[in-house]
């Protein structure tokens, strides 16, 4: 099981979206659609999918939070052909943040926001190895800005399996006055590839609830460890959800919630769910207890 998945927030487009999405890449599908009934948003469609062999997850769960360019994924294309038709279907109808063109890094690159609000940044790289296709990409600006490295300098501290693969900074000629801070940061954490960033430019924009990472944990001890080392805003807990220092969040999850979440028992379900949403970090025992009535 992948220990870290992005997970998704939409209004009511999640499924929609993950089908989209399955439909670009090779090596995806949909894995689970699960209804929640009766929480705080109604009913909510949390969908498991996989995107090029790696996995992903989202809900539709209203209009509370809506995704933004401040987390992206990064596509790494070997072929021009596969830029072009990512990019054709990925931009018609979002809003494009970089135009398709060369530039310094890449002969091919852009950055849009698709229909659906998410964001990509398509690159082509004919002579990278491809070890993962989809990068999510952070971007520290407005009140994070400058705190990209210390960033990846802190989730490599709180994982066991961590290191930082480069980092490259911005000149001091740099127009944006930029100079010394992080360009692009590259990190691995259990097994996954991030990119963390830094931007001047006063973005409209900042981490926010629509796009986190779900830590998957075997034991309660595991759980624990997790909330102690990166929960940090007090009133963002719920539901397994946090906020860390730098305002992104997070999802601390028991591994045997996929199993639970999976049952076909309704009234399983509806137990497990009335009992961890009034829970702020998740408690086995008590879902335990839920689902075996």
């Amino acid at each position: 099981m992948q220990k870290i998945v992005t997970h998704l927030w939409y209004d009511k487009e999640a499924l929609e979206a993950a089908e989209f999405y399955t439909n670009l890449f090779d090596h995806s599908s949909i894995d689970s659609v699960v209804t929640l009934n009766d929480t705080p948003s109604g009913s909510a469609e949390s969908i498991v999918f996989t995107l090029a062999d790696q996995s992903f997850m989202s809900i539709s769960a209203g209009p509370i939070f809506k995704l933004n360019p401040s987390v992206s994924l990064q596509v790494v294309c070997k072929t021009l052909a596969e830029v072009d038709h990512l990019w054709k279907q990925l931009s018609k109808g979002g809003s494009i943040m970089m135009p398709l063109d060369a530039y310094p890094f890449s002969e091919k690159y852009g950055w849009t926001e698709d229909k659906y609000g998410l964001s990509w940044q398509i690159m082509y790289l004919p002579d990278q190895l491809i070890a993962q296709k989809i990068t999510p990409t952070m971007l520290f600006t407005n009140e994070q800005y400058g705190k990209a490295k210390e960033a990846i300098e802190f989730y490599n501290s709180v994982f066991t399996n961590a290191a930082i693969d480069g980092l490259s900074y911005y000149g001091e000629d740099d127009e944006q006055g930029q100079g010394g801070k992080l360009m692009y940061g590259a990190f691995n954490l259990e097994g996954q590839n991030f990119v963390a960033m830094d931007s001047a430019i006063a973005h409209g924009f900042k981490f926010s609830e629509a796009i986190s990472f779900l830590v998957n944990c075997d034991t309660q001890d595991e759980i624990d460890y997790f909330w102690e080392k990166l929960s940090f805003v007090p009133e963002a807990e719920q539901c397994g959800w946090l906020k860390d220092k730098f305002g992104f969040s997070w999802q601390i999850s028991p591994t045997i919630m996929n199993d639970m979440m999976n049952t076909k028992d309704r009234v399983q379900l509806d137990r497990v769910t009335q009992a961890f949403l009034p829970m702020k970090k998740m408690n086995i025992a008590e879902l335990k207890k839920a689902y075996e009535g």
